[in-house]
């Protein structure tokens, strides 16, 4: 019990690290949360004209997600942790994202972060979600719709997935609806912009 709660605790920590934020400061631009959207993710970074802090930003916010579940899910076994705290593990690092204690709980939306736990997951399941992203986002261009539809299906994915890249445990299936319910709830400004047409699309400049 104890491993299993200090593992999900250092994964909240971790999770806490506004990258956004964090990276902005090092590289002297604008706090991301004064422009833009205001959100503290990659995209809105992508907006102050940076692409190295983006990208940046963009990898560990990934990172964070993937660090904790990816130790938890390799050398968790030997300290007790089973699939139920790989599932707890990946959770906490996301809401860590989203409710940062370093920040005041004022937090990104997850995209980043989400993916990232579902590498440490599975390789596939995290390659077929970001394809997904991907696609959306090239035709459509539209960073907001493309999260929301890998949201939906990543859950799908690891369902139907278990058996052929991954072994489906209902309690890591859990997790990854929950990161999906809170994403999308995360985004709903970004969904009555998108219902009334005037959500900004991908490559254009949002006014600050």
């Amino acid at each position: 019990m104890l491993p299993t709660v200090l593992a999900t605790v250092a994964a909240y920590l971790i999770g806490s690290l506004s990258f956004a934020v964090l990276v902005s400061r090092v590289l002297g631009l604008s706090d991301p949360r004064s422009y833009g959207s205001g959100n503290p993710g990659a995209t809105n970074v992508l907006r102050s004209g940076s692409k190295l802090a983006a990208a940046l930003t963009l990898l560990l916010d990934a990172a964070k997600g993937w660090l904790p579940v990816a130790v938890a899910a390799t050398y968790g076994p030997q300290w007790g942790l089973g699939a139920g705290a790989v599932a707890l593990v990946g959770l906490a690092a996301f809401l860590g994202h989203l409710y940062p204690v370093f920040f005041r709980f004022q937090g990104g939306k997850g995209v980043a972060t989400a993916l990232g736990v579902l590498l440490g997951i599975s390789g596939w399941l995290a390659l077929a979600t970001a394809a997904t992203w991907l696609v959306i986002a090239v035709f459509l261009r539209y960073s907001s719709l493309a999260s929301l539809v890998a949201a939906v299906f990543a859950p799908a994915f690891y369902f139907f997935g278990g058996g052929i890249g991954w072994d489906c445990d209902a309690r890591i299936l859990a997790a990854v609806v929950a990161m999906s319910l809170l994403l999308a709830w995360r985004h709903r400004a970004n969904i009555a912009r998108l219902l009334a047409g005037t959500e900004s699309r991908l490559g254009r400049k949002k006014a600050a």
